[in-house]
């Protein structure tokens, strides 16, 4: 071997590590620069990448009260319409008549029936025929109640469907267990009142402000 060869072998193994070492250094340079969050796949925040997948990720409506919404509109399939007008587009709730106090003369000309009052006179046809259906299931779950409190009745509200958003003023008043239920949509009124006592249980129908916070306006 010649003098020229020995030193080019020699200097060829020398210069393999030190090229490994440097390439080595280089790559852990480029990966300071470069930042964790682009060799993690997070790109910084701020940019339009992160704006798109924040945008598609905003929050979907809460599955109760998708579930609520369904059970609403189960309970008036088969009902009028919405949009039609007060109760006038429905059979009116039987008229009330002025009653005669024993011992009282009776007056000379005929007695007028006195015109429907209460929530009739603001509910929809809809709203009405929709009211009937859950005081029907209502009733039948309130009756059911021993002892009812407060809360073995938000219970058997909940059960039916009836969210704890919609449920309102739910006391106790002696052994009875008082609550309303907002049930308006689309700016209806329809609203339940309910007296949970065993037997004498009660539910009947009521009218709310159309918008903002629940307020019972007729009972």
């Amino acid at each position: 071997m010649t003098r020229d060869r020995a030193l080019r072998s020699a200097f060829a193994h020398v210069s393999r590590p030190l090229a490994l070492g440097g390439l080595a250094a280089f790559t852990a340079f480029a990966i300071a620069a470069c930042g964790t969050e682009e060799i993690s796949g997070v790109r910084p925040q701020g940019g339009p990448e992160a704006n798109a997948d924040s945008a598609v990720s905003a929050p979907a409506p809460s599955a109760q009260q998708a579930a609520f919404t369904a059970m609403l509109d189960e309970m008036a399939r088969s009902c009028p319409s919405p949009g039609g007008g007060p109760l006038a587009t429905k059979p009116p709730a039987p008229q009330r008549e002025r009653r005669i106090a024993p011992g009282e003369t009776p007056p000379a000309e005929p007695i007028e029936p006195l015109s429907p009052t209460g929530p009739e006179t603001v509910l929809t046809a809809h709203e009405w025929c929709a009211s009937v259906r859950h005081e029907h299931r209502l009733l039948l779950a309130l009756q059911a109640i021993p002892e009812p409190t407060p809360a073995k009745v938000r219970r058997v509200l909940n059960e039916l469907g009836y969210i704890d958003a919609h449920i309102h003023d739910l006391a106790q008043d002696g052994e009875r267990t008082r609550f309303h239920l907002d049930l308006r949509q689309e700016g209806g009124t329809l609203c339940e009142t309910g007296t949970a006592a065993g037997a004498e249980s009660d539910v009947a129908p009521c009218a709310a402000r159309a918008t903002g916070a629940f307020t019972v306006e007729v009972e």
